[in-house]
């Protein structure tokens, strides 16, 4: 089992990997604006009044995330962009999850922080976080899949927007993730 585990972990590294190994730091922060960008306008589309939430926020973090699960062991990685208001500050961040229990699947997922204190904003870029729980309960309106209108409080003062292909889920799907800064690209 941990051979597969460790397998798992080792090509959704490297998808991610080969897809930004001819790109310069410039190219790449770009391309993860251009992706923060979307993934806001996305999150507005489906849910307006989000668009409040973070304009009223301290600070905001995106992430792009690719995952895959094959029998008992799964991972996925991302790559994201936090921002704060006052003072301006943009870092560029990356996570890496690990994942047990059954099931196959791959998952392309956009995550939405939204930072009410600079305190919370400053832990998450500054110490690193880790999720360790999960919960889920996602509700669509069963035609054009939009989902519940609200997001998940995973820490004092921090919400988080999921959104998957088929909308905005009210979940916290982020079980054992670890978010950090790039120290390549910062």
């Amino acid at each position: 089992m941990n051979k597969l585990f460790f397998l798992i972990l080792l090509v959704v590294s490297s998808v991610q990997t080969v897809a930004a190994a001819d790109k310069s730091p410039e190219q790449m922060q770009s391309q993860i604006r251009q992706s923060s960008a979307q993934i806001l306008n996305q999150l507005y589309g489906i849910a307006p009044s989000a668009r409040k939430q973070v304009a009223a926020a301290y600070g905001y973090a995106t992430f792009s995330a690719f995952g895959m699960k094959l029998m008992v062991a799964g991972g996925g990685s991302g790559k994201g962009l936090a921002g704060s208001r006052e003072p301006r500050r943009e870092i560029f961040m990356k996570m890496a999850s690990v994942q047990a229990g059954l099931g196959f699947g791959i998952k392309k997922t956009s995550l939405v922080f939204v930072f009410k204190s600079k305190a919370a904003f400053d832990q998450f870029v500054d110490s690193g976080w880790e999720v360790g729980g999960q919960a889920s309960v996602a509700a669509t309106d069963g035609h054009s899949g939009l989902a519940m209108d609200g997001a998940v409080s995973v820490a004092p003062g921090v919400w988080l927007y999921q959104m998957t292909d088929q909308g905005l889920a009210a979940e916290l799907a982020v079980k054992g993730t670890k978010f950090y800064r790039d120290s390549e690209l910062n």
